[in-house]
């Protein structure tokens, strides 16, 4: 594993801007979701212990893809350099969800400024975790603005940051902690153990690029036309209230940044689970809320590009 080539990098956000990720595509995730699936099942049957079982999962899925990541590479740079440039660019542009994360959250937004309530409740359940059948336009709002700001991390900051590190091997280990820990990383009868190892890697994995993302998200506020000395006093009043170590930090950016409140009350499996409130309700959940969350996103993204282009040319 070695830092990604810059024209690499690039060529991969611009082919998730294009493209996105359309389901006619291939892509690993689909892959590594296979993997941990058949893995479970064997793993089940060899350790009676759910704890072991799962910390041997999260190794022989991590390990697995790092391991196929490095020899396709090899293989393709084998044949020919320019055939090894294009599968890195390739698999580097599979890790990034900045266009799809937009084109998902669109739909449910585009049902709720057409007065579909059903619609958005039905685009929203593809998105996110909790119940939607019973969420009413501001909380589908709040959903929105949440998985957004949260996902800004997971699907957008920390890939691009491990693929800087380390590549496309790194960039797609990362993905397979994040799916392993949505797969997984429930606090549930079934998963409760044999989820433990992956959802702790998982909040490992993301501590560093969840508060680069905070970080970012101060910074493009103002760049954004919302309140930067907002989301910075958020984040250091609220970024640790969220029960995840991790997503509270670009939830409270968000919040701040855009003046909204965010947490509360969510259904997930029929079960009410009362989650801290971050933000101050400065003005009401909206369209314009969603939008501000969209600007945050693609501001921090292009400001992550810049500062990792100012430390390649210093270095």
């Amino acid at each position: 594993m070695h830092p990604i080539d810059p024209y690499i990098l690039i060529t991969a956000v611009i082919l998730d801007l294009l493209l996105g990720d359309p389901r006619w595509l291939p892509h690993p995730v689909v892959g590594i979701g296979k993997i941990i699936s058949v893995l479970e099942k064997i793993l089940r049957r060899l350790f009676r212990n759910d704890r072991i079982g799962g910390i041997v999962l999260l190794i022989v899925t991590v390990g697995c893809i790092l391991g196929s990541t490095y020899i396709v590479l090899r293989a393709a740079y084998a044949i020919h350099p320019w055939i090894g440039w294009a599968v890195s660019a390739w698999l580097a542009y599979t890790c990034l969800a900045l266009r799809s994360l937009h084109r998902e959250s669109k739909l449910v937004a585009d049902r709720l400024a057409a007065a579909d309530l059903e619609g958005a409740r039905r685009y929203l359940s593809r998105i996110v975790g909790r119940d939607t059948e019973h969420l009413d336009e501001p909380e589908i709002w709040r959903a929105l603005v949440e998985t957004v700001a949260e996902n800004s991390s997971d699907g957008v900051i920390a890939p691009l940051f491990y693929l800087m590190l380390g590549g496309p091997a790194l960039g797609l280990a990362y993905k397979a902690v994040n799916t392993l820990d949505s797969m997984v990383g429930y606090k549930n009868e079934r998963y409760l153990h044999l989820g433990w190892a992956s959802a702790r890697f998982d909040d490992l994995a993301n501590w560093l690029p969840a508060r680069i993302t905070g970080i970012l998200m101060v910074v493009a506020a103002p760049l954004a036309g919302l309140s930067g000395r907002n989301a910075l006093r958020i984040v250091f009043r609220d970024g640790g209230k969220h029960s995840s170590p991790n997503s509270g930090i670009p939830e409270a950016a968000a919040a701040g940044a855009l003046g909204v409140r965010l947490g509360g009350a969510n259904r997930y499996f029929g079960v009410i689970v009362e989650k801290p409130t971050i933000g101050d309700m400065i003005n009401e959940l909206s369209i314009e809320s969603y939008r501000g969350t969209v600007r945050l996103m693609y501001v921090s993204t292009s400001l992550m590009l810049i500062l990792w282009g100012v430390v390649i040319w210093l270095l």
